[in-house]
């Protein structure tokens, strides 16, 4: 039996965000929130982690952990095409498995970060896997900041919208609109594992209409007939961090975890 190529982690963190400036270096629980991150992927058990940097500052925030640190290019037009990059360059065989952990995801389980590399164990599914979780409400579903995803009878993707898809002909009928019980709707959750092969390929491709009229990088896959695996989760992860206030909501999370040894006592 042959076994799987090992998994790479690859964290893309950039200062340069437009919503929270210098976001990878923001203290949380007293230290810099790459320093989190970093530490969510050395629990995951990759055999090596990169930390896909934009300024300086980042690699000396996390010099004295087990990760490598480069600087990648600032033209890349997606988070793909920064791990690309970072493939190329280490000479990644292609069918060595990255798992793109992005820089503000503090809060990143260990366990589901594996368990994704995992769906890419067997060569012949596919060469990219990402995450879904069952819809709770009708509000998400209507919601077009919440990506909904289709899925074959195998588990691949069959497309990926901020429409409410597939739709539910008798329950939307309602009014207001309802959910039967017979059809369980995704929501999709935007971490990704792919072959470092995967990742070749991609940067030569152009960009797809569905892409540009959804907003969705993912849609790019689809077009071009590469499969997506698609793992069902129970739960939603933890959200990352994208405003002050998701900074103050992980800070409390991380403070509470990091208490509750002591209240045994």
């Amino acid at each position: 039996m042959t076994l799987p190529a090992p998994f790479k982690i690859v964290i893309p963190a950039r200062l340069g965000s437009s919503r929270l400036p210098g976001k990878p270096l923001l203290p949380i629980a007293g230290r810099p929130m790459i320093v989190h991150v970093c530490e969510r992927a050395i629990a995951a058990g990759a055999a090596e982690i990169v930390v896909a940097v934009d300024d300086a500052r980042i690699a000396t925030a996390v010099a004295a952990l087990p990760v490598t640190t480069m600087i990648t290019r600032t033209d890349h037009t997606s988070g793909t095409e920064r791990l690309a990059e970072v493939a190329e360059r280490l000479a990644w065989q292609d069918d060595i498995r990255v798992v793109n952990l992005q820089g503000d995801e503090p809060l990143a389980d260990p366990a589901l970060i594996a368990q994704l590399a995992a769906a890419l164990a067997t060569p012949a599914s596919a060469s990219v896997a990402t995450l879904a979780t069952p819809v709770a409400d009708r509000e998400e579903i209507f919601n077009p900041n919440a990506v909904k995803v289709v899925v074959d009878r195998y588990g691949h993707a069959l497309y990926f919208s901020r429409a409410p898809v597939p739709w539910d002909r008798e329950g939307f009928a309602h009014h207001p609109p309802g959910l039967t019980t017979s059809f369980r709707h995704l929501r999709h959750i935007g971490m990704y594992a792919y072959t470092a092969g995967f990742l070749r390929r991609y940067t030569g491709w152009p960009r797809s209409p569905l892409e540009d009229v959804e907003c969705l990088e993912q849609l790019r896959i689809l077009w071009h007939g590469e499969r997506i695996a698609v793992l069902t989760v129970a739960e939603a992860p933890e959200a990352g961090v994208d405003t002050e206030a998701d900074l103050s909501r992980v800070e409390r999370i991380l403070r509470t975890a990091t208490a509750r040894p002591e209240s045994g006592r």
